[in-house]
């Protein structure tokens, strides 16, 4: 004959359970149920506090680009007209030193107008600044010309017949048009 546990063994799974006993393994389950859940808590505020400092980072490095960007930006602002500036200052030196002869020749101030020209010209150039001046016969761009007036000509209607006044781009931009004008339809 085989021998049968005790029905009071607690190494039978098939034992019945006291209701004491039974309340006491919820009472243990809900208790391990809570100490996970305390973990995941904790875990989850741990994970919080990480992310919110992240965020609080992230964000006052942005801020200081913004700040940094700013300041580059009026920086920019501030000293952008001191290359071009600089490039001038030769310009009035020779417009002064034109000034100070007292007896100058008519060939010595155009000579000296035309050294002048050619250095303010030459300081343009260098900043992008470009003459607008359009040959005659030349079809007429109302984006670079301004038409002053439409005259009778010998050549293609809307084309230019004379330039009044040159026109100016700064890098590619229309600083001023040129003024001509233009040949009137036949």
């Amino acid at each position: 004959m085989s021998q049968t546990p005790h029905p009071t063994d607690p190494s039978d799974p098939n034992a019945p359970v006291s209701p004491e006993e039974a309340l006491a393994a919820e009472a243990a389950n809900e208790a391990d149920a809570l100490t996970a859940l305390a973990q995941e808590l904790a875990t989850a505020k741990a994970q919080n506090a990480d992310l919110a400092d992240q965020f609080l980072r992230a964000k006052a490095e942005v801020e200081n680009a913004r700040r940094r960007a700013d300041e580059e930006i009026a920086k920019a602002r501030k000293f952008a007209v001191e290359s071009f500036a600089d490039s001038l200052l030769a310009v009035a030196d020779s417009l002064e030193a034109g000034l100070a002869i007292q007896e100058a020749t008519r060939e010595q101030l155009r000579e000296g107008t035309e050294a002048t020209l050619k250095q303010l010209k030459s300081a343009l150039e260098r900043h992008k600044v470009l003459e607008i001046n359009p040959a005659v016969a030349t079809k007429f761009d109302p984006h670079q010309h301004q038409a002053i007036s439409m005259v009778p000509a010998d050549q293609e209607a809307n084309t230019v017949v004379a330039v009044l006044q040159k026109g100016y781009l700064i890098a590619d931009r229309v600083l001023r048009p040129a003024l001509v004008t233009v040949a009137a339809p036949k």
